[in-house]
């Protein structure tokens, strides 16, 4: 150890000029490293040790490696301790540095708790409001809206609506104008249902009211009927929002839809009764002509059975069986029986053998 120590005397000795040289350098660096963390960092250091927040100085060079704004996080906790929140409350500048890293907005956060704090009926940690954070919500404007209810018009303004329509059983049309009044729950932030669903809703309860009346005139007079009757169905559950009061704006009243849907159903059944009786029409003509069909039919069977009488009775001339004179009277007679035809049926247009 002794020789090691009398090498180094021994070289320090030799080179003695540069050593101190070099030492005078080594040390003016690490001076001037000192220097500039300390005005980087001092403001925020002076501001953190002044507040209590307790936040060193290597911990704002450690935020600087990594990634993390030192000013962000010396702000926020001067936010939070001078509101009364320190570490009991799990609000920690380990705790803050994480929720950035993670991609949360630290000062709405803690501006969020000291928000809830002041209205001492909001039950929301710092736990609670990171994880609302980084679920994607405002956590701030929950905190407001549960303070300040907020007012939401249906139908919404850009669904290209003005008017939610229903009908009432006695088919006239009710036209109707609603503004839900709701403030933001806090425990069903992660998870719960938007804006959008308390609207659906709303409608869909409005709608089903107003067809459960027996007269629109009943939904004229006592409009807070219908508002009670949605209130009573609970359309809040499982959403991010508790629904303080329905009030119906405008109620106007619209079409007689009953009248109109009875008038096109006789039209429907006018139509299908002429439709049916097109169809017979057409059934009997077909058949009609079936028949003529038939009778001409029957009448070519008749006059090629004519045409063999006279092959028979000229057999039976030849064979002796009838004579000339029988075959005369025969043809008396048949001529007898033309003629009293004739004169039966003369001036009956719809006799065939006339009409021919």
């Amino acid at each position: 150890m002794a020789a090691s120590s009398g090498w180094f005397l021994l070289l320090a000795a030799e080179f003695e000029p540069v050593f101190w040289i070099v030492v005078l350098i080594v040390v003016i660096v690490l001076f001037l490293i000192a220097f500039a963390i300390f005005a980087k960092y001092f403001r925020l250091w002076i501001q953190s040790v002044t507040t209590g927040a307790s936040i060193g100085i290597w911990d704002l060079v450690g935020m600087s490696f990594r990634k993390v704004r030192p000013e962000v996080i010396v702000r926020s906790k001067i936010m939070a301790v001078q509101a009364g929140m320190g570490n009991e409350t799990g609000i920690t500048s380990k705790a803050l540095e994480a929720h950035y890293l993670a991609g949360g907005n630290v000062p709405l956060v803690i501006r969020a708790i000291i928000a809830a704090q002041k209205a001492k009926n909001i039950p929301l940690d710092f736990k609670l409001a990171t994880a609302i954070d980084l679920a994607g919500r405002n956590v701030l404007e929950a905190v407001q809206t549960s303070v300040y209810p907020k007012v939401i018009d249906c139908p919404a303004a850009h669904s290209g609506r003005e008017t939610l329509d229903a009908v009432a059983r006695n088919g006239i049309q009710l036209k109707v104008k609603v503004r839900v009044t709701v403030r933001a729950n806090i425990r069903q932030l992660i998870g719960g249902a938007t804006e959008e669903t308390i609207i659906a809703r709303v409608g869909e309860g409005i709608v089903s009211a107003i067809g459960s009346s027996e007269k629109h005139s009943d939904v004229l007079e006592n409009p807070d009927l219908i508002s009670k009757a949605v209130l009573a169905r609970r359309l809040d559950s499982q959403t991010a929002f508790e629904i303080v009061s329905i009030d119906i704006a405008d109620i106007d009243v619209g079409d007689n839809v009953g009248a109109r849907l009875r008038a096109d159903q006789a039209e429907a059944d006018t139509r299908v009764a002429r439709a049916n009786a097109e169809e017979r029409r057409a059934m009997a003509v077909a058949q009609e002509q079936e028949n003529i069909a038939e009778i001409e039919q029957s009448r070519a069977k008749v006059t090629e059975a004519e045409a063999e009488v006279p092959k028979a009775i000229s057999g039976a001339i030849k064979s002796g069986t009838l004579s000339i004179m029988d075959y005369y009277k025969l043809r008396n007679v048949q001529a007898d029986t033309e003629m009293r035809s004739a004169i039966a049926t003369a001036g009956n247009p719809r006799n065939p053998r006339v009409a021919s």
